[in-house]
């Protein structure tokens, strides 16, 4: 049995402890926002918190998030810097596509939950394992530093 915490809810689940995160979140848990994009951890579609931290859940077994608290997109809107990204996501029309905006948007949370007011260079390093097909990197920056602003950091 894996004991953990997800987007606030506890579980208990009898699932093979190397069966990688993303898998037990899509499949066994029906949560869908964290995507399949590479596989290799190399894109950042599957980024999701754990305590807090952004991981690439693909190639993370669910033994690491045993006993932790691990946070989805979905969960975003029940944080305050989430809503902030959130909105500024929406504000900056970013999303093109869509299919790399939920790994996009938990490494943003992440490093304004950190730093609220964050560099370029800490953004591009924050940032530097998130691909984007569309290209919407400007978009994303400019998201970024408007969440920055308005949590009282960084102004444009």
């Amino acid at each position: 049995m894996i004991a953990l915490t997800v987007n606030g809810k506890n579980k208990r689940l009898d699932i093979d402890p190397d069966t990688p995160l993303l898998w037990v979140l899509r499949d066994t848990l029906g949560i869908t926002g964290p995507k399949f994009g590479c596989g290799v951890q190399l894109c950042g579609a599957c980024t999701v918190h754990i305590d807090g931290k952004p991981v690439r859940a693909c190639g993370t077994p669910v033994s690491v998030a045993e006993h932790k608290h691990v946070l989805t997109v979905e969960a975003l809107r029940y944080t305050h810097v989430g809503r902030r990204v959130k909105k500024a996501w929406l504000d900056n029309d970013v999303p093109q596509c869509g299919y790399c905006q939920s790994g996009q948007m938990m490494s943003a949370t992440a490093l304004l939950t950190q730093n609220r007011s964050p560099s370029d260079e800490e953004i591009d390093a924050a940032m530097s394992g998130n691909l984007c097909r569309c290209g919407t990197y400007n978009q994303i920056r400019a998201a970024i530093i408007d969440a920055s602003a308005a949590l009282g950091g960084r102004r444009r």
